[in-house]
């Protein structure tokens, strides 16, 4: 016997979330937070608070970068970047 549609349970009738689906919530923050930063200033904001505010910019930096850096087809980064505050 199967269960109803409104268990909460995974089964027939209740797939789940179809792969590669989107959280509307996530989306709609995002997209708050992209309006608020265009708002305050965009790119130059960002300048300011990475001068003023050191840590907290790099946590974010750390939060959007890409996990794991790769150069041109996939091989070792031949360059090197610099970064320097104040």
């Amino acid at each position: 016997m199967t269960e109803p549609k409104n268990t909460g349970r995974f089964g027939p009738g209740n797939p789940g979330k179809p792969k590669g689906a989107k959280n509307k919530d996530a989306s709609l923050i995002r997209d708050m937070v992209a309006t608020a930063l265009s708002q305050a200033g965009g790119v130059d904001y960002l300048a300011r608070v990475a001068e003023t505010h050191p840590g907290p910019f790099l946590g974010l930096v750390g939060k959007v970068l890409p996990i794991q850096l790769t150069g041109e087809g996939g091989g070792d980064i031949k360059q090197s970047i610099t970064v320097t505050f104040g």
